[in-house]
């Protein structure tokens, strides 16, 4: 359910990245499979750290990389998957973990799917808010403990993006039209069941030694001993759509932010549609709202011209869920337009303090925000890195205005206070950071930006107005640990309203691609950069129907969107979309370091989904030796009953536990 990401609503007249990369990769070289030319741009030595390749350089030696330097893909790829079952390589264990609904807090209920029509014989709203939500998105790992304790037990931390109204009343897949259909018989416990299912699980989770000493669930791990369960513990939570929450930063209290239930502008109520995430080095988790704008009913009548244009810049209405039928905050007036500005930004919550309140961080923007991962530069600031998904729409930085430890030190968060910035590319190769600054070039009062909340609640006029560069759906963000490195996953861009010039440089961009950028003098506070592209996702350049891939057919994939890069380098590719071949979703491990000898980087099919189910969001424990990786909407349109896999059961996203079987780190 992407709420038409692939729609454009920037009307923007800057040019597109479409145009800028076909500057740099003709259509000859891509499309004529020119890739001895392509090479050198693919691998640039600037941005991505690699010298370019010959094209006819032996294949990489199995083992080791370039320089003799030993590979980080230590595992047997796998072939694409087709089946209702979720695979790893030889010598890995995959096993499904806390799925929707499992038990949470302190006396909830056990999960009990629906039964048509809605909700006769399933669970309450007030089950619901007990259980772990619904299809699971970003998820982060924090250890309880040091070294092997923090390894063995910790807090996993879930988002789950949005709901199927159709599973979570009837237990079954519905049509398109069901929630059209069944409108008039919508009640408020089905707003609120779905509501609850919404936000973000705190779970305590351990692994156990003994495996006779507990009544385990899914779960279960080979290699290392013991298996993973949930803990009966107060640190488990459940963050909704109601969960009281407040503003912070430089909108708070914003004209455009209050309502008549909330005159202040400073306490909003709820998160949805948590996609991506981060964490920050103070320990802190970060939830970011993304397709928020399809859950509410804009009624006919004379919106000023400011809320008219902020209701179509960020596409407010639909009532996608049937909320506004039973809920009046999601019926947007007239007279109470401001409820979908609330929504649409970075909620910190500390997963460590069950009665903390979540915090809407203003100062990172407010769009469809994809993620926001973190990275502490040099200087000791906070950086957060973020895509805005959505064709034509933009990627963001946010730089910290101190020291991360001194602001938290001094009582001040790093994240309500510094300087926001868009991106914009150039065709050589370098790229700008333009700040998002009231009093700027383009965004004075005279332009419709009276103020800094008028800036941060309006992200994408403002950015639009300093001219930055539209981008084919920018979705996770993610930096090499070791390099610097910066990459962005570009998912796709199938909009009919495109420009000329395909993107990146292909039109249509059906399959998407990744590019990679270091900011100048490997200062993350820079505001300047070099970009590259990392590779091209699609059929592969070697199949029968070469489309300008840069990848091999044998490792052909397209739709990225999760990425993660792990502590030695690996590069971890999640895709949500349209395979090559129609195929199920899956995950890929990249060795960027390591050329495969044609220019891209070394790439290897890690784990394959069930169909109709999107592979997203991956972290591992501290000693990288157990993986999480959760499925989402498995089955979504039919063809899975995947975790149960009993043929009559109700699909349900969940976590997927990786072990090696030796005990070893993943992906060696």
């Amino acid at each position: 359910m992407d709420f038409s990401d692939d729609e454009i609503v920037n009307d923007s007249t800057d040019t597109p990245f479409s145009e800028i990369a076909a500057h740099r990769l003709t259509r000859r070289q891509v499309l004529a499979g020119g890739l001895a030319g392509a090479a050198a741009f693919l691998t640039g030595n600037v941005a991505l750290g690699t010298a370019a390749a010959a094209v006819d350089a032996a294949p990489p030696d199995p083992t080791h990389g370039r320089g003799g330097r030993r590979n980080l893909l230590g595992f047997e790829p796998i072939g694409p998957g087709t089946g209702d079952e979720v695979v790893v390589p030889r010598g890995y264990t995959a096993r499904p973990f806390v799925p929707w609904g499992t038990p949470l807090l302190a006396g909830a209920a056990a999960f009990v799917p629906g039964t048509p029509p809605f909700v006769a014989g399933g669970n309450s709203a007030a089950d619901q808010a007990g259980q772990v939500g619904m299809h699971h998105d970003g998820i982060h790992y924090f250890p309880l403990g040091r070294g092997r304790e923090g390894d063995h037990h910790g807090l996993l931390v879930v988002n789950h993006e949005y709901t199927d109204e159709g599973y979570l009343h009837t237990g079954q897949n519905q049509p398109s039209t069901f929630l059209t259909a069944q409108a008039a018989a919508w009640t408020l416990e089905m707003v609120r069941k779905s509501q609850h299912a919404h936000g973000v699980s705190v779970i305590e989770i351990e692994r156990s030694e003994d495996d006779d000493d507990h009544d385990h669930g899914p779960g279960r791990s080979a290699g290392g001993g013991g298996e993973w369960r949930v803990v009966r513990s107060p640190r488990n939570r459940r963050i909704t759509a109601t969960t009281p929450m407040r503003f912070a930063g430089p909108a708070a209290g914003h004209r455009l932010l209050r309502t008549a239930a909330d005159p202040a502008g400073t306490t909003p109520l709820g998160t949805v549609n948590n996609c991506a995430n981060g964490y920050t080095p103070w320990g802190t988790y970060l939830a970011c709202e993304e397709n928020f704008n399809g859950y509410f009913r804009l009624t006919a009548g004379a919106y000023d011209a400011e809320h008219a244009a902020l209701n179509a810049r960020y596409g407010v209405g639909g009532d996608r869920n049937n909320w506004g039928t039973n809920d009046p905050r999601f019926v947007v007036t007239p007279a109470g337009p401001n409820e979908p500005h609330r929504f649409g930004w970075v909620v910190e919550i500390d997963p460590f303090d069950p009665s903390s309140t979540p915090v809407k961080r203003t100062a990172l923007g407010r769009m469809k925000h994809e993620g926001a991962f973190v990275h502490v530069a040099r200087s000791g600031r906070a950086v957060a890195y973020m895509g805005d998904d959505q064709a034509g729409e933009y990627i963001y930085k946010f730089v910290s205005a101190g020291s991360w430890r001194s602001m938290i030190a001094r009582g001040r968060s790093p994240l309500d206070e510094g300087t926001l910035y868009v991106a914009r590319f150039a065709d050589d190769g370098r790229g700008t950071w333009l700040p998002l600054v009231h009093g700027q070039p383009g965004l004075s009062a005279a332009a419709g930006f009276a103020d800094q909340g008028d800036v941060l609640v309006k992200t994408r006029l403002a950015a639009s107005a300093v001219g930055a560069t539209p981008m084919d759906r920018p979705e996770w963000t993610a930096v090499d640990p070791r390099t610097g490195t910066v990459y962005c996953t570009l998912t796709n861009n199938t909009s009919s309203a495109k420009v000329v010039n395909a993107p990146n440089p292909r039109k249509p961009n059906p399959w998407g691609h990744i590019i990679g950028w270091t900011e100048d003098g490997g200062d993350h506070t820079a505001t300047r950069f070099r970009w590259e592209l990392l590779l091209l996702g699609g059929p592969g350049r070697d199949s029968a129907t070469p489309d300008g891939s840069t990848i091999t057919a044998e490792d052909a994939f397209g739709s990225p969107d999760g990425m993660w890069v792990d502590p030695d380098g690996r590069t971890w590719i999640l895709t949500d979309g349209s395979q090559p071949g129609g195929v199920n979703d899956q995950m890929l491990a990249a060795d960027p370091a390591s050329p495969d000898g044609r220019g891209a980087p070394e790439i290897r099919r890690f784990l394959t989904g069930v169909p109709n189910g999107e592979v997203t969001g991956v972290i591992t424990t501290p000693d990288q030796r157990t993986m999480f990786v959760n499925i989402q909407h498995p089955g979504e349109g039919g063809g899975s009953q995947w975790p149960q896999g009993d043929g009559l059961a109700t699909p349900r996203s969940a976590t997927v536990v990786i072990t090696k079987d030796d005990g070893g780190v993943i992906g060696s």
